[in-house]
């Protein structure tokens, strides 16, 4: 089985963590940590592994450590099931 990749455009600093809507293929993401020594990031990596119901260590960041434009891997699921998971259209 393959791991499945989203590309997503990362709020830090937010009110609240949240999972956006998607547009042009880009998941909009928003995350109330500040984007200092990985903060965001591990805060992404905990919200999408805790939507899709796989353990934390299963996502990472792949592409866009330092930027709001990231590629987050979750391994060991198909992108339908991710998708699926997030309430995201097929695609």
């Amino acid at each position: 089985m393959s791991d499945a990749h989203l590309t997503i455009r990362l709020q830090p600093r937010a009110r609240r963590n949240a999972i956006g809507e998607e547009r042009e293929g880009v998941l909009r993401v928003s995350v109330a940590a500040a984007p200092v020594d990985g903060q965001a990031n591990a805060a992404l990596c905990k919200l999408i592994a805790k939507r899709v119901g796989v353990a934390r260590g299963r996502v990472s960041v792949v592409r866009g450590e330092r930027s709001r434009q990231k590629v987050v891997r979750v391994d060991g699921l198909a992108a339908a099931e991710v998708r699926s998971a997030l309430g995201l259209a097929p695609g």
